[in-house]
């Protein structure tokens, strides 16, 4: 297969069949090593702009003939890098955009203050903890991974530290969930 499959795959998922819920469901049907590259393009789109669950890769059933905790590791490994690679180019993005004035225009004119809604509980942490604070934010299972990436890059400017912190929360996260899940059938 043409190492490009997947990411056209994940176009035509996100843009002509059933939009960002197509690439959703692509990630919950992904297997075999296919499916790893499947997720680490979903976890890389998160991070730049899909406004979409992290934690649907950890139901992505890969039947990779490994055992259980061995598939899961893979996963939450590729989703962390995958995510931390599209953080470091939503840095590059939130940086320029800093520094365009038309953006920062035309997002005024939409009459919703998205940049101050999606930065001020994440920039108070990022100022109080810096790094730390983002890997923490991204740490927290529901909130979405892009906002906090984007809240974050109106401070940082140093992209290995912003790919670790990235790398570490989207693992924290993921660590959560899969926590979490096993507490569940332990108890019920």
């Amino acid at each position: 297969m043409d190492p490009s499959t997947p990411f056209l795959c994940a176009f035509q998922a996100v843009f002509l069949q059933g939009g960002f819920l197509g690439l959703e469901r692509m990630v919950e049907q992904a297997t075999g090593p296919i499916g790893l590259l499947i997720i680490f393009v979903y976890s890389f789109l998160i991070a730049i702009i899909l406004p979409l669950p992290s934690e649907v890769v950890l139901a992505a059933p890969l039947d990779l003939g490994l055992p259980k905790w061995m598939t899961m590791a893979l996963i939450v490994v590729v989703s962390g890098v995958g995510k931390s690679i599209g953080s470091v180019l939503a840095l590059r993005i939130g940086n320029e955009a800093k520094k365009a004035g038309p953006v920062m225009r035309a997002l005024n004119r939409t009459g919703i203050d998205v940049v101050g809604i999606s930065q001020r509980k994440t920039v108070a942490i990022a100022q109080q903890y810096g790094y730390i604070g983002l890997a923490l934010a991204l740490c927290i299972p529901g909130f979405p991974d892009t906002l906090s990436i984007y809240a974050f890059t109106v401070l940082e400017e140093d992209y290995a530290k912003f790919a670790v912190a990235t790398f570490i929360g989207s693992v924290g996260r993921l660590i959560v969930w899969l926590a979490g899940i096993e507490i569940v059938f332990l108890f019920f």
